[in-house]
């Protein structure tokens, strides 16, 4: 489900000090029911993932034109990511953010991980459209247990970035995000954290 942008602004996510010039651009609530102590379990699960897998046809299309538009153009060179083209938000950490672990890596999707504490987990992406930020939080789902929570942050590369954003934003909402969200609640089903009690 969508939620307004105050269900991430509202929230006092450290990820705030590090990206004053991001815009937010969408905020999800994730089907993933847990424990004060699950974060960790979505964190890993979230690292595996692989846009080839989204339970979409419509999304896993739109992905692969996106990657094949990224090789004819070049969006997606080497020396377009983070590192190259902009410096990574690893920089910018807090002492205290920067000695603690950065989070685990992908496996499959071009994202690097930036921070991660014991309710909040932020990974970065770079190419010539964007740099972009995915925050994961662990929230209260107001019924005594905890969910994902998820927002994007995005950081346009000039005017083409911004139209490029624009031009993307209804396939976004409308093919891509809840075919994404569906199956994350299908791989919590069937991966729940050890000790949660089998979906029915």
């Amino acid at each position: 489900m969508r939620l307004p942008n105050s269900a991430h602004t509202s929230l006092p996510w450290r990820i705030h000090e590090i990206t004053p010039d991001f815009r937010l651009y969408d905020v999800w609530a994730l089907p993933t029911p847990g424990g004060p102590d699950d974060f960790p379990h979505l964190v890993r699960q979230t690292t595996r993932g692989d846009t080839s897998d989204n339970p979409s046809r419509i999304a896993r299309a739109l992905f692969a034109i996106r990657w094949k538009l990224g090789k004819l153009f070049g969006w997606d060179k080497p020396g377009s990511g983070v590192g190259s083209r902009v410096a990574t938000l690893r920089d910018r950490l807090p002492d205290d953010l920067r000695d603690g672990p950065a989070g685990p890596q992908f496996g499959s999707l071009p994202f690097r991980s930036v921070f991660l504490t014991d309710n909040e987990w932020a990974s970065e992406i770079s190419n010539r459209t964007m740099h972009g930020v995915m925050h994961l939080g662990w929230v209260p789902d107001g019924a005594g247990g905890y969910r994902g929570q998820m927002a994007v942050l995005v950081k346009p590369n000039g005017l083409f970035g911004k139209a490029y954003m624009a031009a993307i934003a209804p396939f976004r909402h409308l093919f891509v995000y809840p075919p994404l969200i569906r199956g994350i609640a299908a791989e919590w089903r069937a991966d729940p954290p050890q000790g949660a009690k089998p979906a029915a």
